[in-house]
C-alpha cells in the first residue's frame, strides 16, 4: 500500500497515515499518523506507560474487571496458567517468597502453632522421633524423585468434620499433588 508523502497530503486524501522517509525526533524511520506521531515512538510511549501503570494500585473498578473477566472466560485463563513452564511458575513463586518475607513467616507461625496445639501432652520422645524421621523421609523422597513429598495428616488437624491429632499414627508421607487433592477431607 502508498503511503501519501507528507500530512498536508494525507489531511486531503483523508488518509490516517503517511511515511516521509525522515527520522523522526527520535531517529525513527516509520509511518506517523496524520495527527503528527510517529507510529514506533507510539509504541515506545505506550510501554512506558503500561509499566507505570503497573505500580500503581489498582482501583476497585479495574479489579471488578478483572474479576468479571475471570468469570466469563475461566477455562482459558486455566488453560494459559497450566500451559507455563514449570520452572516459570516456580521463579515466580520465589520471587514472591522473596518479596514477602513477613507473609512466609506468618504461615510458617501458623503452621508450626497448629500442630503444636494438636500435639498431645502425653506423647513419648520416641513418639516425637518417629514423627521427625517421616518428614526426613519426605524430604529424601522429594530429592530422590524430583516430586515433591509431604507429610498429611490422615484425619485433618482442621476439619468441618473432625479434628485429628499430631501424633504419628496420624501421619503418612504422600506426593504434595495427592495432599492437595486431599486437602482437609478424611479418607472414603
Amino acid at each position: 500500500m502508498e503511503y501519501p508523502n507528507n500530512r498536508l497530503e494525507a489531511k486531503k486524501t483523508g488518509a490516517t497515515h503517511y511515511f516521509t522517509g525522515q527520522p523522526c525526533s527520535r531517529g525513527h524511520i516509520a509511518l506517523r499518523k496524520t495527527k503528527g506521531t510517529c507510529i514506533e515512538c507510539m509504541k515506545e510511549d505506550w510501554k512506558i506507560d503500561n509499566e507505570k501503570r503497573k505500580e500503581k494500585p489498582k482501583s476497585e473498578a479495574a479489579k471488578e474487571a478483572g474479576r468479571r473477566y475471570y468469570e466469563k472466560n475461566k477455562e482459558a485463563v486455566k488453560a494459559r496458567a497450566n500451559a507455563r513452564p514449570k520452572e516459570e511458575v516456580n521463579q515466580y513463586k520465589k520471587k514472591y517468597k522473596q518479596e514477602n518475607p513477613e507473609l512466609y513467616k506468618a504461615l510458617v507461625s501458623v503452621r508450626k502453632r497448629r500442630h503444636r496445639n494438636a500435639t498431645p501432652a502425653w506423647i513419648t520422645a520416641e513418639q516425637k522421633l518417629a514423627m521427625r524421621e517421616m518428614y526426613l523421609q519426605a524430604q529424601k523422597l522429594t530429592k530422590i524423585t524430583g516430586e515433591r513429598y509431604v507429610v498429611d495428616h490422615i484425619i485433618p488437624l482442621i476439619s468441618p468434620d473432625v479434628c485429628g491429632l499430631h501424633v504419628p499414627w496420624n501421619l503418612r508421607v504422600i506426593t504434595q499433588e495427592e495432599n492437595l487433592k486431599k486437602s482437609n477431607k478424611l479418607l472414603d
